[in-house]
């Protein structure tokens, strides 16, 4: 199974609320998901990250899209 750390949409219409969430790579967007691991708001630009839960699936194997990779690299986040 292929872990990925993406973004799952919640919010209402034009104001988008996101969690960063591991979820296998062949669940849809929306669906279910093995661990939530952070917040983003992009309305209020800001990001909360559990650091431990992200190196943890990323050593485990987990690959972050490239949104929230780039998500990490302008909040400071470290993911390795």
């Amino acid at each position: 199974m292929a872990v990925k750390l993406r973004l799952q949409r919640f919010g209402q219409h034009k104001r988008p609320f996101y969690r960063i969430v591991a979820a296998d790579a062949k669940a849809p967007r929306d669906g279910k998901f093995l661990d939530i691991v952070g917040t983003y708001e992009p309305i209020k630009g800001d990001v909360q990250v559990n650091s431990e839960k992200v190196a943890k699936w990323i050593e485990n194997g987990a690959q972050p899209t490239d949104t929230v990779k780039s998500l990490f690299k302008k909040f400071n986040i470290s993911s390795k």
